[in-house]
């Protein structure tokens, strides 16, 4: 018979964004999925992103706790039983930071554990993609998809190279995926797509929400922005502003992996 005092939460982190519409349709629907899907939590969010907290403080406000202040604030309210959720895509550089955080006060809690991000195994990578590739399932065969991906300094970063693998390997011949910050770059891209010869380039970002990176780097004016290099190459361009988060697919998945964590922590 469980005790009267047990208090159950979850804490779903997030990069963060300084968007509110994209925050609204990505974390904030996370966030309330996590609380239909799980009735008997508290839903807790933390950002992982300092120059984002402060951005939003400062312009807006609004006050995002980090990962350590969303711990003490479980505490405080006598949190006992803990799941921790990522929207994380990949185990990097953030979310091993997160982690060391958030355990640093584990033994405050009765029980901790923590979900897997979005594309821990190839199992997931495989979902995740089937996911995405429903929401487009109308687009015309002439057409490519391009993803833009954030990319990583980490080693975790090789598994943007195994998605754009694996699409070809599901069938989608006509859908590409690279990175902002490493491999596969830009350049890349733009010779595979060649390669293709399609009629239009779909650009997308595959990233949890459509903040910065796609407003500025995929979409943007700038000369080296993914739109303007891909028009200059000669292609017709559009942007889908919508991030992974906006997908319902792509939310069940996140959903499954703290259920996952939930029944290796038996509570």
């Amino acid at each position: 018979m469980k005790q009267d005092t047990e208090k159950k939460a979850i804490l779903v982190v997030s990069f963060g964004t300084s968007f509110a519409k994209t925050r609204a349709k990505t974390i904030d629907r996370m966030e309330a999925d996590f609380a239909e899907a799980f009735p008997d939590y508290k839903v807790y969010r933390a950002w992982t992103s300092k120059k984002i907290i402060a951005k939003l403080l400062r312009r807006d406000g609004i006050r995002i706790p980090t990962v350590k202040e969303a711990v003490a604030q479980m505490l405080a309210d006598g949190v006992t039983h803990v799941i921790v959720q990522p929207t994380h895509l990949v185990d990097g550089i953030e979310n091993e930071q997160m982690k060391e955080n958030v355990e640093s006060c584990a033994q405050s809690f009765s029980s901790l554990v923590f979900g897997e991000p979005l594309l821990s195994t190839a199992e997931d990578q495989r979902q995740a993609i089937e996911a995405v590739m429903e929401e487009f399932k109308d687009r015309k065969a002439e057409e490519a998809l391009v993803f833009m991906g954030h990319g990583t300094s980490h080693q975790v970063n090789s598994i943007y190279a195994d998605l754009d693998s694996m699409l070809k390997e599901l069938g989608y011949s006509h859908a590409f995926l690279g990175t902002v910050e490493a491999y596969p770059s830009l350049d890349t891209l733009l010779e595979k797509v060649a390669e293709f010869r399609p009629g239009k380039v779909l650009l997308a970002p595959f990233m949890f929400v459509a903040g910065d990176h796609a407003i500025h780097d995929m979409s943007g004016e700038g000369r080296d922005s993914w739109r303007r290099r891909f028009e200059a190459a000669g292609f017709t361009v559009e942007c889908i502003m919508k991030g992974l988060g906006e997908y319902p697919g792509i939310r069940r998945l996140y959903i499954e992996h703290a259920r996952a964590a939930k029944a290796l922590g038996k509570f």
